[in-house]
């Protein structure tokens, strides 16, 4: 299903939370650093699907925002047509700035 409108999908911020990873983690996951998946501004375009090269984890956690704003919604007390969510990744949350690509 095509929904009407897409979605640009910024990476706002990458963080990583070391006092969580160093109590509550072990062996390989004690990794440092943040989410190697993504760098900070890259973008995305989606028509209310997962783009290509997304994570699977991230979409998980940020697709119901994008499907509102594609279908021309918008979340409250914020700028119409955006939104700022993040991954629930309590160790390497990553955030993300949700635009509508308005269609003339």
């Amino acid at each position: 299903m095509m929904y009407p409108m897409q979605v640009k999908i910024t990476v706002l911020k990458k963080t990583f939370n070391s006092e969580f990873v160093d109590a509550y983690t072990e062996g390989e996951f004690k990794r440092r650093g943040c989410c190697h998946d993504f760098e900070v501004g890259q973008e995305f375009i989606s028509d209310g699907h997962m783009p290509i090269g997304f994570s699977d984890w991230a979409w998980t956690d940020i697709q119901k925002y994008v499907v509102v704003l594609a279908r021309g919604g918008n979340m409250l007390g914020v700028k119409p047509g955006t939104f700022v969510t993040c991954c629930t990744d309590g160790f390497r949350p990553v955030f993300y700035k949700l635009e509508r690509i308005e269609n003339d």
